[in-house]
């Protein structure tokens, strides 16, 4: 037993460390991409990247430990449904479990996010994400613990549920990287046909998730803007410049954090 615990933790620490050591590559990545496309963006606001740093790097401890405990379990005990034999299943249902891991965490997003936008939740826990203003390519993990717990937990419980191979699951996991990460740079990396287009009246990028740094109370999607669509709380894009500025100013956030428009 003793023997098993010790393998756990040691999953667990070397989950937590991948976990980090991603955030500091994407992230840092992105942010030096930043510094070369857009010179001197960050440049004021060096003690608000150390604060998303700080909280990313915790939020990482938290992703890491339910992960590793899963892995263990998944190499020593056969649990989840994630499979390394390609032929288990046909090849079309390999796109088909990477939409569906999609889709399914987007739903727990928005629908979590929501929830972290009630005023008492906000005030506790998410108003550490929003203290990003404007949002920086080190935000995508800053979270309290609590909503960093939120969202740790998913993953792992869908490997339970729906099958996946072991390769689409990494490419679910680097979608869900960068997708964090470019959609809180404080610019678009889209090209204007995308973000403007067919595409982007369906994806979620920058622009429009810049809006909801802005104005709280909409655009509450990760990946799709299905359910905001449906549910009435999508805005359209947002304006870097303008957001930016009220940003860096240091206005208070809208209604004390109060999210939501009637649905």
């Amino acid at each position: 037993m003793s023997g098993s615990l010790t393998a756990i933790l040691l999953s667990a620490l070397a989950m937590t460390i991948i976990v980090g050591i991603r955030y500091l590559a994407a992230s840092g990545l992105f942010a030096w991409l930043t510094g070369k496309v857009r010179p001197g963006l960050y440049a004021s606001l060096r003690p608000q990247i150390g604060r998303e740093i700080y909280w990313s790097l915790l939020s990482a401890a938290i992703y890491g430990i339910p992960a590793g405990i899963v892995a263990w379990g998944w190499d020593k005990l056969g649990w989840t449904l994630i499979y390394t034999d390609i032929s288990a299943y046909p090849l079309w249902y390999v796109p088909v479990s990477i939409f569906l891991y999609l889709l399914a965490q987007d739903t727990w997003f928005y629908w979590t996010h929501r929830w972290m936008h009630r005023p008492h939740i906000f005030r506790i826990a998410h108003a550490v994400h929003h203290a990003s203003r404007p949002p920086t390519a080190w935000a995508a993990m800053s979270f309290h613990p609590l909503e960093a717990l939120t969202l740790a937990i998913f993953v792992p419980l869908l490997v339970f549920l729906i099958p996946i191979h072991i390769f689409a699951l990494a490419i679910v996991l680097t979608i869900m990287t960068i997708m964090g990460v470019t959609n809180h740079m404080g610019w678009e990396i889209f090209p204007r046909f995308i973000v403007e287009g067919v595409a982007g009246r369906w994806l979620i990028t920058a622009s429009h998730h810049q809006r909801h740094h802005a104005d709280y109370r909409c655009n509450y999607g990760l990946y799709f803007r299905f359910w905001d669509r449906l549910c009435r709380t999508d805005t359209g894009l947002g304006s870097f410049e303008q957001e930016g500025r009220s940003g860096r100013s240091g206005v208070s956030p809208p209604h004390g954090g109060q999210p939501e428009r009637p649905a």
